[in-house]
C-alpha cells in the first residue's frame, strides 16, 4: 500500500469514528456551522463536528500545521474531500476567515499576526467579516473614506460601511481604511478591528428574500492597536485585491451548488413535481435542461479546480477569479431559476398554508441569488475587467 492509500485508509477510518450520524444530512438552515464568540448550535452535533476537525487541522486542511492547519499535500487533501463526500459528510465551518482573510494573512501578514489570528480561524473561535464597501464607495472601492489616525500606540477608526455580511454576528471586522487623504489607492490600509467595542455598531439591513445577512456597520473612535496592521502602512490595496480574488472565487463556488451543480437536489425535486416514468424525470425537456446544468457546474468544477492547482504552483488567478465570479454568478442564478420551474406553483409561496418549510426556503433562496451579480464586484465590474485584462479591449 503506498503512502497516499494508506492515508485514505486511515481518513476513512477516522471520519466513520467521528462523524456523527446527523452530519451526514443535508444541512438545514440554521444549522450552518459559522462558529465565533457568539455562535448558537442548532444542532449540538454542528459543534462537535467542527471541534473534531478543527483539532485535525482539517477545517483548513491545505494551512501550514505550525498555525493550526492540517498540513495535507493538495493530493491528500483530495482524498479527505472524496473520503467526506462519499459518507456525505457535512462542512465542518464556515468562515469568512478560512475563505477570503486567512488566504491573506499567510500571504501578506507577519509571523506575530500569523500566530495571533489564524489558529482561532482554524478552530471556529473568531467569526469574521469584511469592512469594504462605504454608502459612497461600492464598485469604486478605491473611493473609500473611513478615516483612520495614528494615535502613538494605536489607531483611531471613523467612518461607515455597508454591506457588511453577517456583522451583527461577527467578533472582528478586516477592514480597508483610509491612512493618507491625499492619495487613492496608495492611502489605504488593511487594519485588524476588534468589533467588541464601545465604538462599533451594527444594524442589519432586510433584503427582498425577508432574510438580513446584510448590514450597515458604524465605527466612531474605534480603536485597534497598531500591531493590527497587516502588511505597510498605506500599501492596504495591494491586499485588498487579493482578497477579493479569494471572495470572488468563494462567490464563484455557489455556482456549483456546494459541490453539487442541479444534481440530485434539482433531480429529486423535478421527480416529486413532475412525476418520473421507469426511473427517470418524466418531462423530457427538464431532463435535457437538468443534464446542460450538470454539464456545465461539472465543467466549471474541473476549470475552478484546475486554477486552483495552477495559483499554488505560483500562478496568481488574476483576472480569472473576474471570469470565475461572472460565470458562477450565473450559474448559481440558472440553477435556482430551474429548481422554481420544477416546482411550479409551489415555487411561488411566501407564507400561509399550502407551502412546506423547504418550499418557502427555496422562494427565498432563489430571491437571495439576485444578489450574487451585485455582491464581490457587480457583474459589469467584473466584465470590464474581462475585457482590459483578458480580451485587452480599448477603452
Amino acid at each position: 500500500m503506498d503512502a497516499l492509500e494508506k492515508f485514505r485508509a486511515e481518513t476513512r477510518e477516522w471520519l466513520e469514528a467521528n462523524c456523527p450520524a446527523s452530519m451526514r444530512t443535508p444541512m438545514k438552515e440554521g444549522e450552518e456551522p459559522w462558529g465565533g464568540r457568539k455562535a448558537v448550535w442548532k444542532n449540538p452535533d454542528s459543534k462537535i463536528w467542527m471541534e473534531r476537525m478543527a483539532e485535525r487541522g482539517w477545517t483548513a486542511p491545505t494551512w501550514p500545521k505550525e498555525y493550526g492547519g492540517g498540513g495535507l499535500t493538495k493530493e491528500e487533501n483530495m482524498v479527505l474531500q472524496q473520503e467526506m463526500r462519499r459518507i456525505h459528510a457535512r462542512t465542518p465551518l464556515m468562515s469568512f476567515g478560512l475563505w477570503m482573510l486567512g488566504p491573506a494573512l499567510l500571504e501578506f501578514a507577519n509571523e506575530e499576526q500569523k500566530k495571533e489570528h489564524i489558529p482561532p480561524i482554524v478552530r471556529g473561535e473568531i467569526r469574521w467579516c469584511q469592512g469594504y464597501s462605504e454608502p459612497g464607495a461600492g464598485s469604486d472601492l478605491a473611493g473609500l473614506q473611513t478615516k483612520c489616525e495614528d494615535k502613538g500606540d494605536h489607531y483611531l477608526v471613523n467612518g461607515q460601511k455597508i454591506w457588511t455580511s453577517y456583522a451583527d454576528k461577527a467578533d472582528w471586522i478586516f477592514c480597508l481604511v483610509r491612512t493618507d487623504t491625499s492619495k487613492k489607492h496608495e492611502g489605504i490600509s488593511f487594519l485588524l478591528i476588534d468589533m467588541d467595542q464601545p465604538g462599533v455598531e451594527t444594524r442589519p439591513i432586510t433584503m427582498i428574500s425577508g432574510a438580513s445577512p446584510f448590514c450597515e456597520t458604524f465605527l466612531t473612535d474605534a480603536k485597534a492597536p497598531k500591531k493590527n496592521l497587516v502588511g505597510e502602512l498605506n500599501k492596504g490595496w495591494t491586499i485588498a485585491k487579493r482578497l477579493l480574488q479569494h471572495e470572488r472565487a468563494m462567490i464563484s463556488g455557489m455556482g456549483l451548488g456546494g459541490g453539487g451543480g442541479a444534481g440530485p437536489g434539482i433531480e429529486q425535486a423535478a421527480k416529486d413535481y413532475i412525476g418520473e416514468e421507469n426511473g427517470r424525470i418524466a418531462d423530457p425537456s427538464v431532463r435535457d435542461k437538468i443534464v446542460r446544468q450538470k454539464m456545465d457546474s461539472q465543467a466549471f468544477a474541473l476549470t475552478m479546480r484546475r486554477s486552483a492547482e495552477e495559483a499554488k504552483a505560483g500562478q496568481g488567478p488574476g483576472a480569472a477569479s473576474s471570469m470565475f465570479k461572472y460565470y458562477g454568478t450565473e450559474l448559481n442564478k440558472r440553477r435556482y431559476e430551474l429548481l422554481l420551474e420544477v416546482m411550479g406553483i409551489q415555487g411561488l409561496g411566501w407564507e400561509g398554508e399550502g407551502f412546506s418549510e423547504d418550499e418557502l426556503t427555496t422562494t427565498r433562496a432563489w430571491l437571495r441569488s439576485k444578489g450574487n451579480s451585485i455582491e464581490g464586484g457587480t457583474s459589469e465590474v467584473q466584465l470590464n475587467v474581462i475585457a482590459k485584462r483578458v480580451l485587452e479591449l480599448p477603452e
